[in-house]
């Protein structure tokens, strides 16, 4: 017979969140070798044994915090693509900034960096989560009639891709990408 977990209290599920934001900040600063459970206890105000309790291992740490913020990344975008009382174009560069665009930047393009860089350590995690935003972009471009949607999804995302290593801010990002969507909808609303 399993006994099922207690559910989390508000600030129980807030210092949690709190630790995975710092967590995912820390090791983007100092690269997932060099951060330790003691840096990431420090950054986030807790005891070290404090971190522990909450996660076993630097390992589940890191995993945690990548998936927490690809979680909320997905969210966010998912919500835009889904207001179908805005224009496609629009719906889409903003999209494509909340999944790309804000990793563009020095700490965020670390972050960037360390997913993109880190597979071993997040398995399918690194695939899978890109693969789920394509198909949301594919399921907005189709329900807008458009021929050809997960072949336009997937080259918007290689293109977003290619963009964030070129620029030095989320506004260039947004401009580039503005461009990049009209290029591919030169006639969508």
């Amino acid at each position: 017979m399993s006994v099922a977990a207690a559910p989390e209290s508000p600030s129980e599920s807030g210092r949690r969140k709190h630790v995975l934001t710092v967590a995912l900040a820390t090791f983007a600063r100092f690269g997932y070798r060099k951060t330790s459970m003691e840096d990431v206890a420090r950054a986030a105000e807790i005891s070290r044994p404090g971190l522990y309790f909450l996660f076993s291992s630097k390992e589940n740490l890191f995993r945690a915090a990548v998936v927490d913020a690809l979680d909320g990344d997905l969210e966010a975008a998912g919500r835009v693509l889904d207001d179908a009382g805005r224009p496609l174009r629009e719906r889409l560069t903003e999209a494509f900034d909340l999944w790309t665009g804000r990793y563009v930047g020095a700490v965020a393009a670390e972050v960037a960096v360390l997913i993109e860089t880190s597979p071993a350590l997040l398995g399918p995690v690194v695939t899978d989560y890109p693969r789920r935003f394509v198909r949301m972009v594919t399921d907005a471009l189709s329900a807008a009639g458009q021929d050809r949607a997960e072949d336009m999804a997937r080259t918007l995302h290689s293109t977003a891709a290619g963009i964030k290593h070129e620029v030095d801010s989320r506004a260039e990002f947004g401009e580039r990408m503005t461009v990049a969507v009209e290029l591919m909808l030169p006639t969508a609303g």
